[in-house]
């Protein structure tokens, strides 16, 4: 199949990482399925990406739900087509120290970043296998790779997502499916901006961007730039990888 029509979903597609991904993917021509919890985001999205002349829909969904999940795949293949490709973007976080944390909160971060994407891979794999080849990319986190403090829920669902891809890359091969990861460093989205309302959150956003060798944190468009290559043409022979974009923060080998 060509990446200039394919159907591509984008979870958590109405903010951040991956409304730019969406973005970038609508402007190289792909059809894009951009599922969101904030349905209203959802459809901002998809609304930009046609007023560019592309092809897209936004869909409410909550990925936790695998009632949900399935809605959204049917309405996305009633209007746009069986997705080619996936990116499972959409995470949350509760950022404390782990003896702090409170349990019910462990449930969620796991819901939405580990189960929300074996769901959501779930229920469209098959109809990659049907059409006879797919992308899947896995947004994880520097945080599964070499920790983050007050993230470690976080980080052990990121760190499940890795272990995820490499398995699904082997099984997948021979159905031509290619899945990959990319882990970013510390990003501009909403995960940030809580991180600054914080005490000493100012203190603490200006010590981590010190310690980034390029200088910044990364703006979307950073991110969104290495997921849309593992779309493209270019990555056809590139599976079971994950790829760190965090301005040289993590140099882990």
């Amino acid at each position: 199949m060509s990446t200039s029509n394919a159907v591509v979903v984008v979870t958590g597609g109405g903010a951040g990482i991956g409304r730019s991904t969406a973005l970038r993917l609508g402007r190289d021509g792909f059809a894009v399925a951009v599922w969101d919890l904030d349905r209203d985001n959802a459809e901002s999205a998809a609304d930009e990406i046609r007023d560019g002349g592309g092809r897209a829909i936004g869909v409410g969904c909550d990925v936790s739900q695998r009632e949900s999940v399935d809605a959204a795949r049917d309405r996305t293949v009633s209007e746009l087509g069986t997705p080619w490709g996936l990116v499972n973007n959409a995470g949350v976080d509760r950022l404390s120290l782990f003896k702090e944390s409170n349990p019910a909160d462990w449930r969620v971060i796991l819901d939405v970043n580990l189960i929300g994407t074996l769901s959501v891979t779930h229920s469209l794999l098959p109809g990659m296998v049907a059409l006879g080849s797919g992308r899947i990319v896995c947004i994880s986190s520097d945080a599964a790779r070499v920790g983050s403090t007050g993230e470690a829920v976080y980080a052990a669902a990121k760190a499940g997502i890795l272990g995820f891809v490499k398995t699904l890359a082997r099984e997948s091969a021979r159905n031509k499916i290619l899945v990959n990861a990319v882990c970013p460093g510390p990003t501009d989205t909403n995960l940030l901006d809580s991180v600054r309302s914080r005490p000493n959150g100012e203190r603490i956003i200006e010590a981590m961007t010190r310690s980034i060798p390029l200088g910044r944190v990364a703006h979307p468009n950073d991110i969104s730039g290495a997921i849309v290559f593992f779309l493209s043409e270019d990555a056809g022979y590139v599976t079971g990888q994950v790829l760190s974009v965090s301005g040289g923060l993590t140099m882990v080998g």
